[in-house]
């Protein structure tokens, strides 16, 4: 591609410096608008055309300058000049600044657990959401105090806005931008449908979830009423960014979820290997018996005592090994520790306990868990009886009768 400037570059580039007396983010506003114009309009013109012909259909930068700037409302050169001469002092940034990262932060946040929760279908993930809502409070309050303008005049957001503009004006990254724009209304439909979808999902899920789907609804209807709006009130940043975001983070962690599934090959019973499960934590689909994981064995001998130490093999002298898990002492909660064939395993109940450091199941504050040894039931075998054959009596040998010995007949 070559580097000579095309027309429409040179126009703007004229057009800016006639708009220089306006604020940075005003004038990138006013640019952002015209360009997809300009641009369409130097296509019927045909490649390699001159800033001439340009002029000859728009007039000139200065003139079309002057009339996007009464069409906007803003005012005269000299009036801008003499209200940037009476300007004492340069306003604070702080604020804006904290505006505008705690939107950034908040959006992150809100695509990462939004993909967690896609992934695991496990709305618990989102009660994260709780952590930074206080930034999300602070960062609206600071906007909506001050007002969008000193935000978008921050260097960091000009210089996203300016290689944004600069993309625009590239024919390859600039035609991608134009598709994405033209994207804006359908994106909102879709964004409010994937809410509403992630709501049923969740609650099809956990029951409990049913109370997050009117946040989502709610959600839902915001991202159709403020997506289309955005471009005149840059306020309304603040809700469409972060729907956006848990969109996203949501799509992304479910199209990872449905390949964890078609690469495993079997039904989906749970999350996937990103975050644990219920049958996780309490057992694994290493030993099954009946349809339910079994995580311990216990044995008895014919007397019905409990056998300490017993190691499983299979048919084919291959251990059977479990996953096995203990309590950490730092953390006071379950985790797994290795895997073995040995049994029984000492039963790990979790709980919590009070400031006293009493154990309380689970009605106390802080989180715990304890190992129990022993059977916690005791067996009854049954005692196998075999039948007594009956008796035969013996039959005796067969006797051998000796024949008399044969008796001389006497010869005469």
């Amino acid at each position: 591609m070559s580097d000579k400037p095309t027309a429409v570059r040179v126009y703007l580039a004229r057009v800016r410096t006639a708009l220089a007396d306006l604020p940075a983010s005003e004038i990138e506003e006013i640019l952002e608008d015209v360009r997809p114009h300009l641009a369409e309009l130097e296509g019927e013109l045909g490649e390699g055309a001159r800033v001439e012909a340009l002029i000859e259909r728009l007039g000139s930068p200065e003139s079309y300058a002057a009339e996007l700037r009464a069409s906007g409302g803003y005012p005269a050169p000299g009036e801008g000049a003499t209200q940037v001469l009476t300007t004492t002092a340069a306003p604070s940034l702080v604020k804006p600044r904290v505006a505008f990262w705690g939107l950034v932060l908040c959006a992150l946040a809100i695509a990462l657990l939004a993909f967690g929760a896609a992934v695991a279908v496990d709305p618990d993930v989102l009660i994260g959401l709780l952590l930074f809502a206080p930034v999300f409070l602070v960062s609206l309050v600071l906007l909506l105090r001050g007002g969008v303008e000193p935000v978008l005049a921050l260097p960091e957001v000009q210089w996203l806005r300016t290689a944004m503009a600069k993309g625009r004006e590239q024919e390859d990254t600039g035609k991608f931008l134009r598709y994405l724009g033209s994207l804006k209304p359908a994106w909102w439909v879709l964004c409010a449908v994937a809410l509403v979808a992630f709501g049923l999902l969740f609650m099809l899920r956990d029951r409990d979830a049913v109370l997050l789907l009117p946040f989502l609804i709610l959600a839902a209807a915001g991202a159709l009423w403020a997506g289309p709006r955005v471009r005149a009130d840059r306020r309304l940043l603040w809700v469409a960014v972060p729907i956006s975001a848990f969109v996203i983070g949501g799509a992304l962690g479910g199209f990872g979820a449905v390949l964890d599934l078609f690469a495993r090959g079997n039904s989906y019973s749970g999350p996937s290997s990103y975050y644990p499960s219920s049958s996780d934590h309490y057992g694994n689909d290493q030993l099954s018996y009946g349809g339910r994981d079994v995580e311990n064995v216990y044995a008895f001998d014919a007397e019905g005592k409990p056998l300490t130490e017993v190691y499983l093999y299979d048919e084919e002298g291959r251990p059977i090994t479990l996953t096995r898990y203990g309590c950490e002492r730092a953390s006071g909660s379950r985790q797994k520790i290795g895997e073995d064939n040995r049994f029984p395993r000492p039963k790990i109940e979790q709980g919590v306990t009070d400031d006293q450091g009493n154990y309380n199941g689970y009605n106390g504050y802080r989180g715990a868990c304890r190992e129990i040894a022993g059977v916690p039931f005791s067996a009854a075998i049954p005692k196998v009886t075999v039948p007594a054959t009956p008796s035969v009596a013996p039959v005796p040998p067969p006797t051998t009768t000796t024949p008399p010995p044969a008796s001389a007949t006497p010869t005469r």
